[in-house]
């Protein structure tokens, strides 16, 4: 798997996920949306430690800068 998240798109995932997983452990999202935010988070976690998005390979996406 060839890399095609740039380090901005890394940190705004992992914020977003740190933001889902606060929001549910606080009581605010609760139940299905609940649940399927603690699952959103933790793909985004997943693919920015990995630093490869399935999701773009189709639309030929990167977000890493060119060298």
């Amino acid at each position: 798997m060839k890399q095609n998240m740039g380090r901005m798109d890394k940190t705004i995932r992992i914020s977003i996920a740190i933001l889902l997983g606060l929001l549910y452990s606080t009581g605010i999202l609760e139940g299905t949306i609940g649940i399927i935010a603690v699952v959103l988070g933790a793909i985004f976690l997943l693919t920015s430690f990995m630093g490869f998005c399935p999701l773009y390979v189709p639309f030929g996406i990167s977000t890493c800068k060119k060298s």
